[in-house]
């Protein structure tokens, strides 16, 4: 009985990291989507990318804020 509820807290902190890290890397694609945008895309419409880079980084965080409620 109590290993299963020391295995269901780890569980739930393990999904809680994952969930924080996925925060960090849309708030990452938010902050930096020109500088990402320049490293990895090379066409022509920057701002096209930017944006894209932008909004996944804005359902990235929304992902993992979902995650953790």
């Amino acid at each position: 009985m109590i290993d299963d509820r020391k295995e269901n807290n780890m569980k739930y902190i393990v999904i809680k990291v994952i969930a924080t890290i996925i925060i960090l890397t849309g708030a990452v694609f938010i902050y930096d989507a020109r500088l990402l945008s320049e490293k990895w895309f090379g066409f022509g419409d920057q701002n096209q990318a930017t944006a894209g880079l932008k909004i996944l980084g804005f359902i990235f965080a929304i992902i993992g804020a979902v995650i953790i409620l």
